[in-house]
């Protein structure tokens, strides 16, 4: 069984909160990390979500593995 990521959020999206899975780059290579909050800004090229620690996480919508709305905790 194969799995497809797909990216589902965009600007229509600020303010929900959505899990997006990505290549984070790390030392040695980059890793795959997932970053959950609500989405503060998107666009043609990035994605800004604040997450639990109130970091605001810039990714690159390149690096953009899967992302989708979730529900509120």
């Amino acid at each position: 069984m194969r799995y497809r990521y797909v990216v589902r959020i965009g600007p229509q999206d600020v303010g929900q909160r959505v899990v997006v899975r990505w290549r984070r780059p790390a030392p040695g290579g980059d890793e795959v990390a997932d970053v959950v909050g609500p989405l503060e800004a998107a666009d043609d090229r990035h994605f800004a979500v604040r997450n639990r620690r109130g970091e605001l996480v810039e990714i690159p919508r390149d690096r953009a593995l899967a992302a989708k709305v979730i529900p509120p905790r």
